[in-house]
């Protein structure tokens, strides 16, 4: 099949002009955190979800939010408690005394950005009524089933797990996150910054909705259209295989530190990740270092480690770390 990528270069560099928009938007408000934020947009451009696991005070909430501001986008916080129950996310049935019949009462799922703040906080159940209007993109209540609206995008925040009263996500529902990102403390030249915006009265901007729905949605068509070589597909199956079988790939070594490797989620999601980070880029094809790029944030929460792992403080960094650098490169 032939490509003609000159006018398909043009053409997403045309349709990935509102990144520039939508980021000059964020920056009156996020100070630093990029990584975070370029993330958030991989996510809402290829339909994934993302799970953001960081230290209480780095921006997550704020970072949701103000993207959803500037997408002129419906947005709701939903706070995870241990007594939290699957109504109080998707809704419920009322019964309505005057007209002796019940109506439907939508939950806080049934908006665009959807914020699951602290998901390890509530038990299975709950997260699993969350999970289901992930996965499905509906939610039944009673005996009617409801979609959701386009663009749909949930955005989890846990904070690391060693912490008591959490219930940590089970890997299967991990898996349908489409990256996880690790959210960092902002160097000194940020926070100096951060700290000089709070003392002021009007230290923040006011961020004005910039782009709309409908284009976001448009976007996403157009970051399926990026060209994708054979060799790159090659590259992410190769990843992901060598993170199930390291002894094919030369890295014996690792098959005593991985319990299990990626989905092939991990290999879909890749790829997907791959082009959506090319359009941020304004590219019409994608490049290993695109690939190379999102790898962690796919992958991570991918794989499992065994107790020898565990034992000698090997994480999932270190072994995609090990994988990126003995896979060949096309």
């Amino acid at each position: 099949m032939h490509v003609d990528i000159e006018a398909l270069n043009q053409q997403i560099y045309a349709d990935s002009a509102i990144v520039e928009k939508i980021n000059n938007e964020t920056s009156k408000v996020i100070v630093g955190q990029g990584n975070m934020i370029e993330r958030l947009m991989l996510g809402l451009l290829s339909k994934g979800h993302v799970l953001l696991e960081g230290l209480p005070g780095l921006a997550k909430t704020l970072a949701i939010k103000t993207l959803s501001n500037a997408i002129d986008a419906k947005y709701s916080r939903i706070q995870f408690t241990p007594d939290l129950l699957p109504a109080d996310i998707i809704g419920t049935m009322i019964y309505n005394p005057g007209k002796n019949d019940f109506s439907v009462r939508k939950g806080p799922v049934f908006a665009n950005f959807v914020l699951a703040d602290e998901i390890n906080r509530a038990p299975a159940k709950v997260q699993s009524a969350l999970l289901e209007a992930m996965q499905e993109r509906q939610v039944t209540i009673g005996t009617e089933s409801f979609k959701l609206e386009e663009p749909f995008l949930v955005l989890a925040t846990q904070n690391p797990i060693e912490q008591e009263g959490t219930y940590p996500l089970p890997e299967a529902q991990v898996d349908r996150f489409m990256l996880k990102v690790k959210v960092d403390y902002p160097n000194q030249e940020e926070e100096r910054e951060i700290i000089r915006r709070n003392l002021t009265l009007d230290g923040f901007g006011t961020v004005k909705p910039v782009v709309k729905p409908a284009e976001i949605i448009k976007a996403r068509e157009s970051v399926r259209k990026i060209y994708m070589d054979e060799k790159i597909e090659q590259y992410i199956l190769d990843i992901v295989f060598a993170s199930r079988n390291p002894g094919e790939y030369g890295l014996k070594h690792l098959g005593l530190l991985i319990n299990y490797g990626g989905s092939p989620r991990a290999s879909i999601n890749l790829a997907l990740a791959a082009k959506a980070y090319a359009f941020l880029k304004r590219r019409g094809y994608v490049i290993p270092e695109d690939v190379r790029n999102v790898c962690h944030d796919v992958m991570r929460h991918r794989i499992g480690l065994t107790y020898e792992a565990e034992a000698e403080n090997i994480t999932q960094e270190d072994i995609i770390n090990k994988i990126l650098d003995t896979v060949e490169v096309p």
